[in-house]
């Protein structure tokens, strides 16, 4: 891959992974919305799922419009791990202004109120949890928004490097021959 090439995977990566987040960022907005109204919280992980499907869709547009329908396993695995790296940036960007300045303690005292419903209570209780319930909600109270944002930015590049195996592997194409270009250009 030449310099101009890597450049140029690198913006359509950047400009590819701002969609990814806005995606994101509706989605973590729909679940955390959702906390209260299930249905919300259903559209929210589509969304999070789809982003998969959107991010192979983007990956051929890639390929189709800037590499002339041909883009090799490897390129489209770094193309798909640059536009995962940028979303992750941008939407924990987006999650640190939220849990800053926004949350306020709603999303823990949701948790405490899904906790404290009878049927969850005596689960948590039958299974002997009480204490480990309460100490996983302790944690989460002291963590601090730094710490979320960092913590999914590590997770959203993993979830890039693994979903890259098999985008990559479905969005790669080979350059056809050209006596087989010409078969196809032939009336």
């Amino acid at each position: 891959m030449t310099p101009q090439e890597y450049t140029q995977l690198k913006a359509f990566a950047r400009i590819d992974g701002a969609l990814l987040s806005a995606i994101w960022i509706a989605s973590f907005a729909a679940y955390i919305t959702g906390l209260g109204n299930s249905l919300l919280m259903m559209i929210g992980m589509a969304m999070a799922v789809g982003s998969l499907i959107f991010a192979a869709g983007r990956t051929r547009r890639f390929r189709d419009k800037a590499l002339n329908g041909t883009i090799s396993f490897g390129r489209a695995y770094v193309y798909v791990i640059l536009m995962f790296f940028y979303a992750a940036i941008l939407f924990a960007v987006a999650q640190f202004v939220y849990f800053q300045f926004i949350d306020n303690g709603y999303l823990i005292g949701k948790i405490i109120e899904m906790m404290n419903m009878e049927p969850n209570k005596q689960m948590i209780e039958a299974y002997g949890m009480t204490e480990a319930v309460n100490e996983s909600i302790e944690l989460m109270a002291k963590t601090r928004p730094i710490d979320y944002a960092l913590n999914y930015l590590t997770t959203n590049i993993i979830i890039g490097m693994i979903s890259g195996l098999p985008i990559a592997a479905l969005t790669q194409r080979k350059q056809q021959k050209r006596e087989e270009q010409k078969e196809y250009k032939q009336p």
